[in-house]
């Protein structure tokens, strides 16, 4: 990861973001319908939320392209590209999976499984950096949230039946307060949100030779 993007804290504590790419390492082993996943270049973090509430934000999944892959794509009918990360062995990184606490630690134990698997579930099957589109103006959840929170259901079930080892979700039973009692602060990876960078009109042409040549 850039320097600049991400800092890791060295404090005693237990390590959050290591324990949930544990987690998530062995919900893509188990479940087919993730082997697409490779977690090497899916970058894992944790925010503090300011306001220790319920409602808002418990994860997100930020791809680092646009669609199909593509480093160039249009917001506000601006062209612009994503900032891009690299891991300090050089490999980019296509995803951000971020987890915002405490809201994701108060959630019951079912609720923080799920809310890991709904955003796995969004990487798309092609595996490059875009999201899993879905048919219709609602392209990441598709035409209706309950069938894509009703699949990631069936998902965890089915993880579940397979038997994880019960120590890789165990400390997620605590909630924020507990989880410190038991552990002492959270620690982990921190990396802000890539920038949204505008794009020139001739950078946009070399980017489309590059790609075609």
């Amino acid at each position: 990861m850039a320097a600049s993007a991400a800092c890791t804290t060295r404090k005693p504590g237990f390590d959050f973001t290591r324990h949930m790419r544990l987690l998530s390492a062995d919900m893509v082993a188990r479940l087919p319908e993730l082997h697409h996943v490779d977690l090497d270049r899916v970058a894992i973090s944790f925010s503090q939320t300011r306001k220790a509430v319920s409602h808002g934000l418990h994860a997100t999944l930020t791809p680092m392209r646009f669609e199909q892959g593509s480093l160039i794509g249009r917001r506000g009918g601006e062209r612009v590209t994503v900032e891009r990360f690299f891991d300090p062995r050089g490999r980019e990184i296509l995803y951000v999976l971020s987890f915002y606490l405490p809201r994701f630690l108060n959630e019951p134990l079912r609720e923080k499984l799920a809310t890991t698997l709904h955003e796995l579930w969004h990487i798309s099957p092609q595996f490059d950096g875009d999201l899993r589109r879905h048919g219709g103006r609602c392209y990441a959840h598709g035409p209706s949230q309950a069938a894509y929170d009703a699949t990631v259901e069936r998902l965890l079930d089915r993880w579940l039946s397979l038997g994880p080892p019960p120590d890789l979700y165990a400390p997620l039973r605590l909630n924020i307060r507990q989880w410190v009692r038991r552990h002492g602060q959270v620690v982990g990876q921190k990396i802000r949100t890539p920038r949204l960078i505008p794009v020139a009109a001739d950078h946009g042409r070399s980017v489309a030779a590059r790609r075609s040549s």
